[in-house]
């Protein structure tokens, strides 16, 4: 299986599963509405797990431009593979949120709050602060790439049985970290699932508040960069 095809269907699972589990709860009418923050972070760690089985053997599970960007900084991936990782993120973050859509179609109709239904698309933070909210990213994202680093240090990419660790520090990270923004920690899983929530029709459509949505985007980003330096430093000590 190509490194593009491995990508896109990770991705697409995990955008399946995780923002699946996100309209379960806030939902109406749905089995698991108002079921919490445990359940949707528990939600998300087997979305992750799932994710990384299906892509690890293939293209090292990145499934996140911001763990691409730093494997590619420390010289673990080629910058010329950057763009297929990328591109087949974000393609199979919005086939899997079209997905999320088609499962719970009858539930999007159901639910009256245009701002309950973005988010099961994409974060909105708990309390709008821009230097706040970019801030929480860029720290819990370094968190993740940092630990992703040493875990998979001196192989070269992520393996199966490396599923259930990256799971499980997700799951840590959700419920530690995830309070202030929703824990996007992933450049794609807010983005490209945010263009599919401005184009798809739904029955009251809130704003898709493009003003935060670079947060998602670039906080990552930049604690991936940071992650990959103190990753660097250390390692060369």
């Amino acid at each position: 299986m190509s490194l593009f095809i491995s990508e896109f269907l990770g991705t697409m699972v995990l955008i399946l599963l995780g923002n699946g589990v996100v309209s379960n709860v806030l939902l109406q009418e749905t089995k698991g509405h108002n079921s919490g923050w445990i359940v949707i972070t528990f939600g998300w760690a087997i979305a992750i797990f799932a994710g990384v089985i299906i892509s690890a053997p293939y293209s090292g599970a990145h499934l996140n431009p911001a763990v691409t960007l730093a494997f590619c900084l420390i010289g673990k991936s080629m910058w010329t593979d950057m763009p297929a990782y990328i591109t087949a993120q974000f393609s199979g973050a919005m086939a899997g949120q079209i997905l999320v859509w088609i499962t719970y179609r009858q539930h999007f109709k159901s639910t009256s709050d245009g701002y309950t239904i973005r988010s099961c698309f994409c974060n909105t933070p708990a309390i709008r602060s821009i230097a706040h909210n970019f801030a929480t990213e860029v720290i819990a994202t370094f968190a993740l790439v940092l630990i992703i680093l040493f875990m998979v240090a001196p192989a070269s990419s992520l393996g199966s049985l490396d599923a259930l660790p990256v799971a499980l520090v997700v799951l840590g990270i959700g419920l530690s970290l995830g309070g202030p923004t929703g824990y996007a920690i992933n450049p794609v899983r807010d983005l490209g699932p945010r263009i599919v929530y401005a184009l798809l029709p739904t029955s009251t459509k809130a704003p898709s508040d493009w003003s935060y949505g670079w947060i998602p985007v670039a906080g990552p980003m930049t604690g991936s960069v940071l992650a990959a330096i103190i990753y660097k430093v250390i390692h060369h000590m």
